[in-house]
């Protein structure tokens, strides 16, 4: 037990360009206080210009290179098999003239999207009868439902997103965060496999 090395491998790690990796970079580890630091400086890769945006470091380079620099030391691996390295290139900077038109062709999207549903379901013919049935009054905008509609409309969509411009009302995810987390797992997981070398191999039969 002494002699054992104990390694939690991360799920991603953001580098800069030309960056040396280190051992305490992509894991955690538990070992003997005499090598730890060692360890925690052992050096894994060199991020060169060839690697693009993406390095999969795998787990098993992860125990070779231990086991070649601490030859009596048994290594344990701990959860995740593989860290997915993101090489940070230079952000480009954003275009405000593309930026309005993005926002300008969602708001027009969204916009027609609830118009178009309202119209679906005759959104207005109910409102119109449900006045008449309250007060006995026809009325072609029933202001009293249709202004409390609105604003319930906004209401709504900040609970349902769980925020107010960046201010969070709560601790708990919103829908649209549990779907990108689901497909950034997705992602990882496509990287993983098609990224990584070594869960690949190709028998030439020839």
């Amino acid at each position: 037990m002494e002699n054992t090395i104990y390694i939690r491998m991360r799920n991603r790690v953001k580098v800069n360009p030309g960056e040396s990796i280190l051992l305490k970079d992509i894991a955690q580890i538990i070992s003997r206080d005499d090598i730890h630091l060692k360890l925690e400086t052992l050096p894994v890769h060199k991020v060169s210009p060839e690697d693009n945006n993406i390095i999969i470091i795998d787990v098993m380079k992860v125990i070779r290179q231990i086991t070649g620099a601490f030859p009596e030391t048994e290594v344990q691996a701990v959860g995740p098999t593989q860290t997915i390295i993101e090489v940070i290139l230079k952000k480009k900077t954003v275009s405000l003239p593309l930026f309005l038109l993005v926002w300008l062709l969602l708001f027009i999207g969204a916009a027609l999207t609830i118009m178009n549903f309202h119209e679906d379901v005759s959104m207005q013919a109910v409102q119109q009868r449900l006045y008449l049935l309250l007060t006995g009054k026809h009325v072609s905008k029933p202001l009293l439902f249709q202004i409390p509609y609105s604003l319930g409309i906004g209401l709504g969509m900040i609970l349902f997103f769980n925020h107010v411009f960046k201010k969070r009302l709560n601790e708990e995810p919103s829908p649209l965060e549990v779907e990108m987390f689901n497909y950034q797992q997705s992602l990882d997981q496509y990287v993983i496999l098609h990224e990584n070398k070594e869960s690949i191999k190709n028998l030439d039969d020839d």
